[in-house]
């Protein structure tokens, strides 16, 4: 679905214009054409390699989706990937933004999801002099959109490990904290999949070696890759702390049952005592000093009784009761 069909000239919006006059526009010195399309059909596709002339393997790419973030040059035009992520349930829902750059033009595909792009358009046309660098700034604009809406994710991740840290030590909730924890690493590691591969992308476009028709918006790139960075050793913190706090919950469950080991001893003990002494009371020997005693019953059960006695209260000034 068409969203948006814009030319520009030096850094000022020029007009909307359909489709099928993108090719007029083209030839236009120090015009270039921003083309934003959503959930694209392979008509509109085709209808884009068309009218810009694009690589059959960047639009085979966009049309097949479910790509990793990456950057791929075709002579003099440029084919992106980046991920759009999107909090769903206790999943989360990557869509795609595909960018294809040259030297007048850009056309922007979004798969599979619910955020838009009008706010990256709007910022760009209250800066004609930054619009004015051409399709490497749009190409800029849109990455640094998407990035920058990767911190609120981080935010809310770092903030649903605090919850289960205060709870870590809460009695009884060991198998949920687990189970949460380990359902916040794997949204942590679809976090680190798209975040990693695009720091690569913004490097390449940052250094020496980048794409030509991105070379005057270096710094700009430059800036993104910062943030990535940062974006990277965040997710890297909340995964070893995630790690830290499943071996703390893992230990608190060993005390648990370390705990319950002892107290079940304990009590095995005292009842062995017991035990021993009826065992011997009862053998069936003729003569046995107690048998024929007035008071040996009574005494028997008295020892047996101040015997477990004696033992719980150790037990229990040890800790074990």
């Amino acid at each position: 679905m068409l969203i948006n069909c814009v030319a520009y000239e030096n850094g000022s919006r020029l007009t909307e214009l359909p489709i099928d006059d993108i090719s007029d526009y083209l030839q236009r010195p120090g015009c270039f054409v921003w083309v934003a399309l959503r959930d694209a059909s392979p008509e509109e596709l085709d209808k884009m390699q068309e009218e810009f002339g694009l690589h059959e393997l960047a639009v085979e790419d966009a049309r097949h989706g479910h790509q990793r973030p990456k950057i791929e040059e075709y002579d003099d035009s440029v084919f992106a990937v980046m991920h759009l992520v999107e909090p769903e349930d206790d999943e989360y829902n990557l869509g795609e933004l595909n960018v294809f750059i040259g030297s007048n033009y850009v056309l922007s595909v979004r798969n599979r999801s619910q955020q838009n792009f009008l706010g990256v358009r709007a910022r760009c046309e209250r800066e004609p002099h930054l619009l004015s660098h051409g399709p490497a700034f749009v190409f800029y604009a849109l990455m640094d959109a998407v990035v920058d809406r990767y911190f609120p994710v981080v935010d809310q991740l770092e903030s649903e490990l605090e919850t289960i840290e205060e709870k870590i030590f809460v009695e009884g909730a060991a198998r949920n904290n687990i189970e949460r924890l380990y359902a916040l690493k794997r949204k942590v590691m679809q976090l680190k999949h798209v975040v990693a591969p695009l720091m690569e992308v913004a490097g390449k476009l940052s250094g020496g070696r980048g794409p030509a028709c991105c070379a005057n918006s270096r710094d700009y790139f430059r800036d993104v890759y910062d943030h990535l960075v940062r974006l990277d050793a965040s997710i890297d913190t909340i995964r070893e702390t995630i790690g830290t706090a499943i071996q703390v919950n893992l230990s608190m469950v060993a005390i648990g049952d370390s705990e319950v080991s002892k107290r079940l001893a304990a009590w095995a003990g005292i009842f062995a005592v017991a035990t021993a002494f009826a065992g011997i009371w009862g053998m069936n020997f003729q003569y046995m000093p107690e048998l024929d005693w007035k008071y040996g019953y009574p005494a028997a059960l008295l020892a047996i009784a101040g015997t477990c006695v004696i033992l719980y209260r150790r037990f229990k000034r040890a800790g074990w009761l």
